[in-house]
């Protein structure tokens, strides 16, 4: 079977280390998921290329631009999704939040995603747990446990000194899991599901509060 992975990349420059980070995860995940028996279909996105899109988009109260629409349908449709951003100002930038604020709130939920970001300093790692990870909990995603992040020093430094790529296979396995595993819904569970149980006629039994108390000496 195949799955699809899309690839949102913030990245401003040509080339970008955001870039960068984004396509050594992406072939992360192609080895996992090819280790697990499946194949997969990377989508890259250049949030940068979209950038007159968003504001025409932002600006015109959601008045659909193709280019948009169709980065959006993309993320939509793939069975997970990585997200990479540069840090400035202690956050994501600001056309990584402009791309997934054109989303609908409940267009994610439920969908894997690997987060990851860049920065001159390990200092801004934080921003994965502090920024990244709480807007993709709003929107219901699954969040790998573990996020990636690079600093200037860690791109061209020995593997042994930086465990970056380390880091990147741990958080590609995690994604990989998440993206061949097939939801199976526990009976009872699911809306409509025949098995949920049905307790309209089962009389309430309620404890009276005089009950409660009986045998309470006031001491505790």
């Amino acid at each position: 079977m195949t799955r699809r992975l899309a690839v949102v990349s913030a990245g401003l420059s040509t080339p970008s280390s955001t870039r960068l980070l984004a396509d050594r995860i992406s072939d992360a995940v192609r080895s996992q998921v090819g280790a697990r028996g499946e194949d997969l279909t990377v989508s890259p996105i250049e949030v940068r290329e979209l950038a007159i899109g968003l504001a025409t988009t932002m600006s015109t109260a959601g008045l659909p631009v193709a280019a948009v629409e169709e980065a959006r349908t993309v993320v939509e449709r793939a069975d997970g999704l990585v997200a990479v951003t540069p840090v400035f100002a202690a956050g994501y930038s600001g056309l990584f939040k402009m791309f997934f604020d054109t989303f609908d709130p409940h267009a994610l939920a439920g969908k894997p995603v690997l987060i990851a970001a860049t920065a001159g300093t390990p200092r801004h790692s934080l921003v994965l747990d502090h920024a990244m990870r709480p807007l993709f909990t709003w929107f219901g995603s699954v969040v790998v446990p573990t996020g990636v992040f690079a600093a200037t020093e860690d791109f061209g430094a020995p593997e042994e000194a930086t465990g970056l790529g380390r880091r990147i296979t741990r958080a590609a396995s995690e994604l990989a899991g998440l993206v061949v595993a097939t939801p199976d819904a526990v009976a009872g569970f699911t809306p409509g599901d025949p098995a949920e149980v049905d307790d309209t006629d089962t009389p309430l039994s309620v404890t009276s509060f005089s009950d409660l108390l009986r045998g309470h000496d006031g001491t505790r």
